[in-house]
C-alpha cells in the first residue's frame, strides 16, 4: 500500500463475536473448512459435522460477559470455537473453565468415565497471549518431566493472529483462513481476494452477504438497544450516589463550592438539595 493513501477501516470485522457466529452458522461448509485447516485434518475424513448452538439469544446480546462461541461434533468429537478481542487477564483460566465445563456436561448418566469425548477449545485471538514467536500453541495433559500423554481428552488450542507472516502461502489454507480474521481494512480483504483461492473468495464474499443481511442488523439494533440501556442505568446510579453524597456533605456543613468539585452535580442541582433540607 502506498504512503499517504487512506485505508477504509473496516467497520465489522471478523473477529466482532455476532458477525463471526452468524456468518460462519449460516455459512456452515465455510465453517467446516476452518476447522478442518485448523485441526490439521483433511476435510473428506469428516464423517460427523454438526453444530450445536446455532441461535444467537436476543436476550444476551447487550451481555458485556455472554459468549458467542460456536460449539459442534467433529468426528464424535466435542469442538468448541472462540474469537477473543479483549485481552482479558483471566482468559487463559476462562478458556480452560469452559473446557472442563463441556467436558464434565458430557458424561451421560450411567456412562462409564472412559465414554468421555475428547473436548478441543479452539481460541482465535487479536491480541498477544504466549512469549514464543508461533501463532498456533496447542496444550494437553501431559506429565511435566516425562511428556507422557495423560489423556488427549484436553486439547486446548490457541490461535494469536497477530504473529501470521506478512507474506501468506496460498497453498496454506490455515493461514489463509486466519488471515481473514487479521483483516482491518477494506484493502485487506482486497489483498487477500487478488490471491484468487477460492475458500478464501468465498469466505469474504459470505462476508459482505452478511453484514448487510437483515438478521445482522437487527443483531446490531439489539446490542445498540442494550447499551443504550445500560449506559442510561449507569447515569442514574451515578447521579443517584451523587445526590446521596452531596445531602450528606450539606448535612456535614460543606460549601455547595466543594461540592460541586466532589460530585458531578450542577450548583444548581446542589442549591436544590440544600434547599430542600
Amino acid at each position: 500500500m502506498q504512503a499517504g493513501i487512506a485505508l477504509t477501516e473496516l467497520k465489522y470485522k471478523f473477529t466482532y463475536d455476532t458477525l463471526f457466529k452468524l456468518l460462519f452458522v449460516k455459512y456452515p461448509e465455510l465453517l467446516k473448512r476452518l476447522v478442518a485447516a485448523i485441526l490439521g485434518i483433511a476435510i473428506d475424513s469428516i464423517s460427523e459435522f454438526l453444530i450445536t448452538n446455532t441461535e444467537i439469544p436476543p436476550e444476551v446480546i447487550g451481555d458485556k460477559f455472554c459468549k458467542l462461541d460456536i460449539s459442534m461434533i467433529v468426528n464424535g468429537q466435542r469442538v468448541n470455537l472462540e474469537v477473543q478481542v479483549e485481552n482479558e487477564k483471566d482468559y487463559r483460566e476462562r478458556s480452560l473453565y469452559h473446557w472442563a465445563r463441556v467436558y464434565s456436561s458430557a458424561l451421560k448418566v450411567g456412562s462409564p468415565y472412559s465414554s468421555l469425548p475428547r473436548v478441543i477449545i479452539i481460541s482465535i485471538v487479536d491480541f498477544l497471549m504466549f512469549n514464543c514467536p508461533e501463532y498456533r500453541s496447542e496444550f494437553g495433559a501431559f506429565e511435566i518431566n516425562r511428556h507422557e500423554l495423560l489423556s488427549d481428552k484436553l486439547s486446548m488450542l490457541y490461535f494469536e493472529v497477530r504473529k501470521l507472516p506478512k507474506e501468506i502461502d496460498k497453498e496454506n489454507e490455515l493461514e489463509l483462513m486466519l488471515s481473514l480474521f487479521r483483516a482491518k481494512t477494506e484493502e485487506d480483504l482486497k489483498q487477500l481476494e487478488a490471491l484468487e483461492v477460492a475458500v478464501v473468495t468465498q469466505a469474504i464474499s459470505a462476508y459482505r452477504e452478511v453484514v448487510v443481511s437483515p438478521e445482522f442488523r437487527e443483531l446490531e439494533r439489539l446490542r445498540a438497544e442494550a447499551r443504550s440501556n445500560e449506559a442510561s442505568a449507569l447515569n442514574h446510579a451515578r447521579s443517584q450516589r451523587d445526590i446521596e453524597i452531596a445531602k450528606r456533605l450539606l448535612n456535614a456543613g460543606d460549601t455547595v463550592d466543594k461540592i460541586i468539585t466532589i460530585t458531578d452535580l450542577t450548583r444548581a442541582e446542589v442549591e436544590g438539595l440544600r434547599d430542600a433540607e
